[in-house]
């Protein structure tokens, strides 16, 4: 069964309508929303996950502003990737049950992990340099390090197809979602990301579906 090809223009604006910005895309919404054009995913589960995402971020953003920068989400056909780091085990388990109100969710990993307060504001601090990119971020091993040259690698490698893959890092533990198109696929990616410098643990959520699978 072949797959049903997908307009990399209409795709684009499915994308940005998922938001409601069809009418004032953005270059970097675009840029997302041309790569997302290349997954595996049909355009509608694209569009479902995007307003899952946006959901979630609006809701802890109410809860406390500073949670979007603490904990991230990575959504994919409906399974919920949760990492970052709280404080507080009141506090993860106060976001992990609002994340779990959405009935269109089908799975949530919780991968949060608790640390002191200093070694949250600290993740902060390179969370916000990182975004800026930094180069005091570039030059050590940390998580965003580590994040930047996972993706150098998985992008460049034949036979392994990134945009079907999602990574975080927190304190040197990656956690991975998404879709492999066959095993020999992923044990390459996850060869790859235990190789990489600093990298002390792998924890993944991939689903191995055919690229024409549903």
């Amino acid at each position: 069964m072949s797959r049903r090809p997908i307009s990399l223009f209409s795709g684009t604006l499915a994308i940005a309508a998922a938001f409601g910005l069809a009418a004032c895309t953005t270059p970097q919404l675009v840029t997302g929303a041309a790569k997302a054009a290349f997954e595996d995913r049909k355009t509608e589960t694209q569009i479902l996950d995007t307003k899952i995402t946006a959901r979630i971020l609006g809701r802890l953003a109410d809860r406390d502003k500073m949670l979007v920068i603490d904990v991230t989400m990575d959504v994919w056909e409906g399974r919920v990737l949760v990492t970052g780091t709280l404080d507080a085990a009141k506090e993860r388990q106060a976001v992990i049950a609002l994340i779990g109100e959405d009935e269109r969710i089908a799975d949530v990993y919780d991968e949060i992990q608790i640390v002191t307060p200093a070694e949250k504001e600290e993740r902060r601090e390179l969370s916000e340099k990182a975004k800026a990119g930094a180069e005091s971020v570039g030059q050590s091993v940390n998580d965003f390090w580590i994040e930047t040259k996972i993706n150098a690698q998985l992008v460049t490698t034949r036979g392994v197809t990134s945009v079907n893959y999602r990574w975080r890092c927190v304190r040197k533990n990656v956690f991975l979602i998404g879709r492999a198109r066959g095993a020999e696929e992923l044990d390459q990616v996850l060869k790859i990301i235990r190789a990489t410098g600093g990298v002390e643990s792998v924890t993944h959520y991939v689903d191995i579906k055919p690229a024409d699978a549903s």
